[in-house]
């Protein structure tokens, strides 16, 4: 049972990805909407949207060059479909695949066959085509934590939209 559907443009420069299997995910409508989620409001403050969306323009990223999809497409995240994202990343094709947490992060590595600890930002391995940037948690239980020596998770977005930047020029 697929979770919400996938929102990515024709050819996406950014795919987003998070875990729909989290507890926080269950009662949704669209990505990212549950109080105190900030990944909206990253996504604006980065410069990868030029206004803030609400959760229920999500399907707006298409236009904005980017995607949305999750690990897991149902409910009991103990079951990594690694093999249905890179086959969708590979279709897709975009320049970037950021995990929208250290956690989603962990277990598509872990799936992929990938040791080691995960670290925010640019990764040294891909997903089919895209290089994976890792971005801290956006959800509100992740505030005031260490994001790997930075004061802030919006660091870790503008980083990102840079890197999103240097692909378009």
């Amino acid at each position: 049972m697929e979770v919400l559907p996938d929102i990515v443009a024709r050819e996406p420069v950014v795919v987003f990805c998070g875990l729909a299997g989290a507890e926080s995910a269950r009662s949704r409508d669209h990505y990212y909407e549950s109080p105190g989620n900030s990944f909206w409001e990253s996504l604006h403050l980065s410069g990868l949207s030029s206004r803030r969306l609400r959760p229920d323009e999500d399907e707006v990223v298409a236009d904005l060059g980017l995607g949305l999809t999750d690990l897991v497409g149902h409910w009991d995240p103990r079951w990594v479909e690694i093999d249905d994202l890179v086959a969708k990343v590979e279709r897709w094709r975009p320049d970037w695949l950021a995990f929208t947490s250290k956690g989603v992060a962990q277990e598509a590595a872990r799936a992929l066959g990938r040791r080691g600890r995960i670290s925010l930002g640019v990764q040294d391995w891909y997903v089919g085509p895209a290089q994976v940037f890792v971005l801290p948690g956006t959800s509100g239980a992740n505030q005031r934590r260490d994001y790997d020596g930075r004061p802030n998770r919006l660091s870790w977005w503008r980083d990102l939209a840079g890197l999103t930047r240097d692909v378009a020029d």
